[in-house]
């Protein structure tokens, strides 16, 4: 199983803002699309970094008050670690676990092209697991 196969079933929407905006508008994306992460791009439409609701809540301890006026850009994740479609669940598991994250940008040729959740990933692999105990099972029984 590919990321694709996870792009093709959940779409390709990718929340995204500018590096410019606010905190106070980047919570708010967050909030009214109740998702976990936005992605950051320049005005060309590359990956500048990423803004996650733990970005959000390490700087709420040092700056309460001035955070929501804050641009983005001063929390954001700059080194954003991304896959390619072609990537399989195996290796993006590893990726996330290795460098503690939940959400991937999904780019190809620089062109951010979707993203997935560590939710997706699990999802996929519940699935595929599910598939592979009653191919099994079939098997067994005839």
């Amino acid at each position: 199983m590919q990321v694709e196969n996870i792009l093709q079933s959940k779409g390709r929407a990718v929340h995204t803002i500018a590096a410019r905006a606010t905190i106070a508008e980047a919570v708010d994306i967050l909030n009214s699309r109740r998702i976990g992460a936005v992605v950051v791009v320049t005005d060309a439409g590359k990956v500048a970094g990423i803004l996650s609701e733990r970005d959000i809540v390490r700087h709420l301890g040092s700056d309460w008050a001035g955070l929501a006026g804050r641009k983005v850009s001063d929390v954001m994740t700059r080194d954003v670690v991304t896959m390619g479609r072609r990537a399989s669940l195996d290796e993006v598991m590893e990726r996330m676990t290795e460098r503690r994250i939940r959400h991937l940008p999904v780019v190809e040729s620089d062109e951010l092209v979707g993203i997935v959740s560590i939710g997706d990933v699990v999802k996929r692999k519940i699935e595929e697991t599910e598939q592979e105990a009653l191919a099994l099972k079939e098997y067994i029984a005839s």
